[in-house]
């Protein structure tokens, strides 16, 4: 019954872009964009919870190799590229880092996309003696949008698998006590890693996907900070822990977003930093978790009042 569920409201969502015209679907591409981010990043730091703004670092690096290869290579064969290397750039930063916890490990993280950026823009302005490159691809908006609702409806179903795996279990274990963990039998390196180069691999796919928006890409565009804070901030609003919970955080914020940052442009990053304040103080464990706790108050209020 779920399953026909699923697969009836994905049918929909796909049928979507028939309906909207040219600014509709740049909404939607954006939406399942970011709708994938959170549940990316939540399925790496929602049950860890190490808290990565690593986000726009792999998502740079797919949105670039399109950038540099989509002359070279048949389009899916670019998009494994993407994947191969943010998977690649994945291992290698999570061998050095994940043994760092908290505010450490966020340092890190926002440092790394920092220094990636500045690493691509030397090697273009210096090697290649240009900042910026352009994308031809024959790809409507419409056609970027079904691969990124793809990508996100894979996402979820494999976060899914993971709540339900003894990996899942595992991550959980590792976000409530490490030590416990290890004493349990646990590889917290194994598996922290693991989960780490899938979220950054699905992140770097969405990156890549939807470069061929912007047809010119540069460092600037694609390596924004607040790709980073966007996605951080929509998964704690919904939820961070639970599956839907990126999702119910993603679709409300995005529209905000998209509203404030066309009133409001020379004031987006206060407003940015407002939202975060608000949603880590107000709402620490999400909305879907703050429904639970009313719900159960409120049914704990009737229970109450029966008995009288």
């Amino acid at each position: 019954m779920r399953i026909t569920i699923a697969v009836v409201a994905l049918a929909c969502l796909a049928a979507l872009p028939f309906f909207f015209d040219s600014y509709g679907i740049g909404l939607l591409v954006g939406l399942a964009g970011y709708v994938t981010l959170a549940t990316s990043w939540a399925m790496f730091s929602g049950p860890t919870r190490y808290v990565s703004l690593a986000t726009v670092a792999f998502f740079g690096v797919g949105a670039y190799t399109v950038a540099v290869l989509n002359e070279a290579l048949p389009y899916p064969l670019v998009l494994l590229a993407a994947a191969g290397i943010g998977a690649t750039m994945a291992v290698l930063v999570g061998l050095s880092t994940l043994r760092l916890a908290g505010i450490y490990f966020v340092i890190f993280t926002f440092g790394l996309a920092e220094l990636v950026r500045q690493l691509i823009t030397w090697f273009e302005v210096n090697i290649t003696g240009t900042l910026g490159r352009y994308i031809f691809l024959d790809l409507e908006a419409k056609h970027i949008y079904w691969q990124l609702l793809a990508l996100g409806a894979l996402t979820l179903a494999l976060a899914a698998w993971i709540r339900q795996s003894r990996l899942g279990l595992a991550l959980r274990v590792i976000g409530d006590d490490e030590t416990v963990a290890a004493h349990s039998g646990i590889n917290l390196a194994r598996t922290k890693l693991v989960l780490f180069v899938a979220s950054a691999t699905i992140i770097t796919l969405v990156g890549a996907i939807q470069a061929p928006r912007w047809v010119y890409v540069e460092p600037s565009i694609v390596f924004n900070p607040t790709v980073s804070f966007l996605t951080v901030i929509m998964a704690l609003l919904g939820g961070a822990s639970r599956l839907w919970g990126p999702v119910f955080g993603a679709v409300p914020l995005f529209l905000l977003f998209e509203w404030l940052s066309a009133r409001f442009p020379d004031h987006f990053s206060i407003l940015l930093g407002l939202m975060f304040l608000a949603v880590v103080y107000a709402l620490p464990d999400g909305l879907l978790a703050a429904a639970e706790k009313l719900r159960g108050k409120a049914r704990g209020d009737a229970k109450g009042e029966a008995a009288q």
